[in-house]
């Protein structure tokens, strides 16, 4: 892997918007490969940060996030509970 291709997956990995899944689509990066990855890529206390941001965060994991939006439709979750 360039320096290129690392520097993307780490840009994405902290983008919001991008999804594990979509990382895993565009890389072949499995969740835990991107976490080996950061883990490995930047300071301690840096990655401790990113990895308390997506723990959890239902936009990183496609799944959640599409049940999450069929919940708010149907009007079962208000948002800001996902907060």
């Amino acid at each position: 892997m360039n320096d290129q291709q690392r520097n993307q997956i780490i840009r994405m990995a902290w983008e919001d918007r991008s999804t594990f899944d979509e990382i895993k689509e565009k890389t072949g990066l499995a969740e835990s490969d991107v976490i080996k990855l950061m883990r490995n890529e930047m300071k301690p206390s840096s990655f401790r940060m990113w990895r308390k941001r997506v723990t959890g965060r239902v936009t990183k994991h496609r799944k959640i996030f599409e049940e999450t939006q069929a919940e708010i439709r149907k009007g079962k979750v208000c948002l800001e509970e996902l907060e």
